[in-house]
C-alpha cells in the first residue's frame, strides 16, 4: 500500500459504534431500501458477472442482492462490528465472502473484479480519489462500477440556496452537528455530482447512466402514501429526473476505460 492510501486508512475500530446497530437502522426505511434495489435491478438488468465486490457494503444488506449479477460477491468492509453483524445475516447467502478491508486498499490483485458496487459511502469520504484509484485497478479494463452517493445539489437545497441568492457549493458539505464535529470522528458530507462525474473521470471511468434516487424521502409523505404507490412513483422518478440530478441520492453506472 502507497504512502497516499495509508493517509485514507483508519484505524479497524474508528468503525465501529456500539450504540449504533446499521442493522437496525434500517427498520422503518423499507422505502429506501426498495428504492435502492430498484435502481440497481435497473443499472444491471440483462448483465452477469463472476466477481463483484460490495465496497464499504455494512452488514451485507446489498451484497446479498447481487447475487442475482454475480457468481460471486466479496463484501469489502472496515467495521468488525458489521461484519459479526454480516455473519449471521449472511449465513444463507454462501455465494458471499465478507472480508474486513478498505476502499483504500482492496488488498486484490488488479484486474481481478467484475463489478463494484459503492453505496452509501461516499459520505464518508471528502476527497474520494484514492478511493476510486483504488476501485479502478482492481476492476477489469471495461468493468462495471456502480456508485451511489448523497447529492447536495438536490432539487430542496438548490431552493434553499437560491432563496438566499447563492449556488450550491460544489466542494464536499459537512452536514454534522457542530457537537459531532472531532477529529476522530468518520466525515459525513454530501458531494455534488458535477465535482463527482470530474473525480471519476480522473480515475479512468467514463459515465454510462444516471438515476435519481429515494425522491420520496419524506416523513410526511411516508405518511399520506402507501409503500406501493411511493415505489410506483419512484420507478417513475428515477430515469425522468435524473438530467437533473433531483433526488437526495444520485447512482451512476461507471465503465472503466
Amino acid at each position: 500500500m502507497s504512502k497516499q492510501a495509508a493517509k485514507h486508512v483508519r484505524k479497524a475500530d474508528q468503525y465501529d459504534d456500539p450504540t449504533h446497530n446499521y442493522k437496525q437502522y434500517w427498520v422503518g426505511r423499507e422505502y429506501e431500501h426498495a428504492a435502492e434495489e430498484l435502481a440497481i435491478m435497473r443499472l444491471l438488468k440483462g448483465r452477469q458477472f463472476n466477481m463483484a465486490v460490495d465496497v464499504g457494503g455494512g452488514y451485507g444488506r446489498l451484497s446479498k442482492f447481487i447475487t442475482a449479477f454475480s457468481e460471486k460477491v466479496i463484501l469489502a468492509e472496515p467495521s468488525k462490528q458489521q461484519l459479526d453483524i454480516a455473519a449471521d445475516y449472511l449465513k444463507d447467502a454462501p455465494r458471499v465472502e465478507a472480508r474486513q478491508l478498505q476502499a483504500a486498499d482492496l488488498k486484490m490483485k488488479s484486474g481481478s473484479v467484475d463489478l463494484v458496487l459503492m453505496v452509501r459511502v461516499l459520505h464518508h469520504l471528502p476527497d474520494p480519489g484514492q478511493e476510486f484509484s483504488e476501485i479502478a485497478r482492481v476492476l477489469k479494463p471495461g468493468g462495471t462500477f456502480l456508485l451511489e452517493f448523497a447529492n447536495n445539489a438536490h432539487g430542496l437545497n438548490r431552493i434553499r440556496y437560491g432563496l438566499k441568492g447563492k449556488v450550491v457549493p460544489k466542494t464536499p458539505v459537512d452536514i454534522r452537528s457542530d457537537a459531532n464535529k472531532a477529529d476522530n470522528e468518520i466525515p459525513f458530507v454530501n458531494h455534488h455530482p458535477k465535482m463527482v462525474l470530474r473525480q471519476i473521470y480522473d480515475a479512468g471511468f467514463e459515465l454510462e447512466a444516471v438515476l435519481s434516487g429515494s425522491n420520496l424521502r419524506s416523513t410526511r409523505l411516508k405518511r399520506l402514501l402507501s409503500p406501493t404507490t411511493m415505489l410506483s412513483l419512484e420507478k417513475l422518478f428515477q430515469p425522468l429526473l435524473a438530467p437533473l440530478y433531483f433526488g437526495p441520492s444520485i447512482w451512476l453506472r461507471l465503465k472503466k476505460r
